[in-house]
């Protein structure tokens, strides 16, 4: 079995059967500044309903973001601590990797249209990444373009929104700039950990590294102080 977890916006933690198909046990809590407090006892929770000990655990899944600091800092370092302790390996998809992959599932998107993913960046800017669905292998996806920041009105401008679908919950915090721009849908908002599971396996599979290492894009939101200059005398 595999733990999978991403705290790129909301909480979501799912318990996925080995061949990531499916979620044994899940949780999904809308709490964007209580990640760290709120994902272990989640985890917790998911282990208790499927029945299941951590170590019966195979893998853990991570999402790296892109997304704020504090939040996806705590979803990583909980996916390490678990990996760690258990001698497991550890995977990291993109987050906006995901949202892609569950657009297509979803027919959000038909399999010859490209997908831009926009979620929110705060400072009214989204997040995004432009994809295209690879024939050869069902499920897989091209990365065309980002992972970048942007404001979603340049995007637009830029061309960067045209002849794609775009999903994600930056559509329905932007629709002004985003729905004039191109083919937009709400759908989807939130990750989905079995999708996130099922690319890691993928991936792990065809050997592709898959680093934890968080997508952060720009520096925090909130600095340390820049110390202060001796007055002259």
């Amino acid at each position: 079995m595999l733990l999978a977890l991403d705290t790129s916006a909301d909480i979501t933690v799912a318990l996925v059967t080995p061949d990531g198909t499916a979620a044994l046990a899940a949780r999904r809590v809308e709490e964007p500044r209580r990640h760290a407090e709120l994902l272990s006892p989640l985890v917790t929770e998911v282990l208790r309903e499927a029945g299941a000990d951590r170590r019966d655990l195979t893998a853990v899944v991570v999402g790296t973001g892109p997304a704020p600091f504090t939040g996806l800092r705590a979803g990583l370092v909980t996916a390490r601590t678990f990996a760690f302790a258990l001698g497991l390996p550890v995977h990291g998809v993109c987050s906006l990797d995901a949202l892609a992959a569950q657009a297509y599932r979803d027919r959000a998107a038909d399999p010859a249209q490209e997908v831009v993913v926009l979620t929110d960046a705060r400072r009214r800017e989204v997040y995004h990444a432009r994809y295209a669905a690879r024939a050869e292998a069902p499920g897989a996806l091209a990365l065309l373009d980002g992972p970048g920041v942007a404001r979603p009105a340049e995007l637009a401008a830029a061309g960067a929104l045209s002849d794609a679908v775009v999903v994600g919950p930056g559509v329905v915090l932007h629709a002004d700039d985003v729905v004039p721009a191109g083919r937009a849908e709400h759908g989807p908002l939130h990750v989905d950990a079995v999708v996130l599971a099922a690319l890691a396996l993928a991936r792990a599979d065809a050997g592709v590294p898959q680093p934890a290492e968080p997508l952060y894009l720009r520096r925090p939101d909130v600095m340390p102080a820049a110390s202060r200059k001796r007055a002259g005398r």
